[in-house]
């Protein structure tokens, strides 16, 4: 099965930062790929980059054969019609219906005629089962509501992949679940890549092929999800045994309240704020003591 992503040795610095160092990873025509791992681990900032909404400090990144890394903005422009985007919030146009939301991409980037755009719209919002809350505003439907509107704008250009940031966030459980076997259910029945970033391991779960563990910036294991179910089901004994990064793996997936990743954070940061040696120097004051 051919690679409809290609990442190769990607570095991100932000002045002294190294926020992504070194990551590689493959994503299959066809497969859900879940990017996991706790927060400023650098997921966020890996979706950027596959998007093209930043550039590597070094390295590249093939979307479709094309090195994105390097190709001037119009061109990334005709790169970017061929993937979808579900942002966390939804980022529907208030000011817009939920038809409207979703034609837009096709009046801005087709020369459809608007009968057969009123069509696609309708095709669309069935497939998130969305049709009769077409002409509702976002501000009259639901948070998951929201997201699935968001779906359907994601797919209005029939894209090649979708990319999901944080499908779950902000949902209770039942409709974090639907939006799962949405997922679920747009993938076999389009064909499409998905990219899906999330920390909710329910999810990740349920929805993923394959997975990739980031923690500061590093790729941990990028593996299949039957082999990071099982490392989560991995008794207490045997896991003791295991390497230092395996059960910081195992903790997070677990959610576990003790294990390296606890362990670090313990570690860090109090001996330096005690000592002083964390501190930032402070600027000049801005106005001369007279005494």
């Amino acid at each position: 099965m051919a690679n409809a992503i290609e990442v190769r040795e990607l570095v991100r610095v932000f002045g002294t930062q190294t926020v992504l160092n070194g990551i590689n990873l493959d994503v299959k025509e066809g497969e859900t790929m879940v990017i996991m791992g706790g927060s400023g681990c650098g997921k966020s900032t890996l979706l950027r980059h596959l998007i093209g909404s930043l550039r590597p400090t070094s390295g590249n990144i093939h979307l479709f054969g094309e090195d994105i890394s390097v190709l001037p903005e119009a061109e990334m422009d005709r790169v970017r019609r061929k993937f979808g985007i579900l942002f966390q919030s939804g980022a529907l146009f208030n000011s817009m219906t939920i038809a409207e939301n979703v034609a837009l991409p096709l009046r801005e980037h087709t020369d459809l005629d608007h009968h057969i755009i009123d069509i696609q719209v309708k095709i669309k919002l069935e497939l998130v089962g969305l049709r009769e809350h077409a002409e509702k505003f976002p501000s009259q439907i639901s948070g998951g509501m929201k997201k699935r509107a968001g779906l359907a704008r994601a797919l209005a250009l029939d894209p090649r992949i979708l990319f999901y940031d944080e499908p779950s966030a902000g949902l209770d459980p039942v409709t974090s679940a639907e939006i799962d076997q949405l997922i679920l259910d747009l993938t076999r029945k389009l064909g499409v890549t998905s990219v899906v970033v999330t920390h909710e391991m329910d999810s990740a779960f349920t929805i993923a092929d394959r997975m990739v563990m980031l923690d500061k910036g590093r790729a941990l294991r990028v593996d299949t999800r039957e082999a990071f179910d099982a490392l989560r089901k991995l008794p207490e004994a045997e896991a003791a045994a295991l390497p230092e990064t395996e059960r910081l793996i195992r903790q997070f997936l677990r959610g576990d309240a003790q294990g390296p990743i606890t362990e670090r954070k313990a570690a860090t940061n109090y001996a330096e704020d005690l000592l002083g040696t964390g501190l930032k120097k402070q600027p000049p004051s801005a106005i001369t003591p007279t005494r």
